[in-house]
């Protein structure tokens, strides 16, 4: 039976980290350099971070939140 636990269907990502495999394939970079960069930038607000990300990186709302919330919620 061992065969019927590998076609179990996976978990569906929820929350920020389902944004990741859309970001890292439409900006080109790793989720873990985002978050170094977000990690650099001198902020520590959240909004402060999402405008950054949007206005020095061309990232979409959605895509600013989903990063910041995820590292900020790891810890900066």
């Amino acid at each position: 039976m061992a065969e019927a636990d590998s076609q179990q269907p996976k978990e569906k990502v929820k929350g920020p980290a389902s944004y990741f495999p859309s970001i890292e394939k439409k900006y080109g970079r790793p989720i873990a350099e985002w978050q170094q960069l977000i990690r650099g930038a001198g902020l520590t607000k959240h909004g402060e971070l999402v405008s950054w990300l949007k206005s020095e990186h061309e990232m979409g709302h959605g895509h600013a939140n989903a990063l910041v919330a995820h590292t900020l919620a790891e810890g900066l």
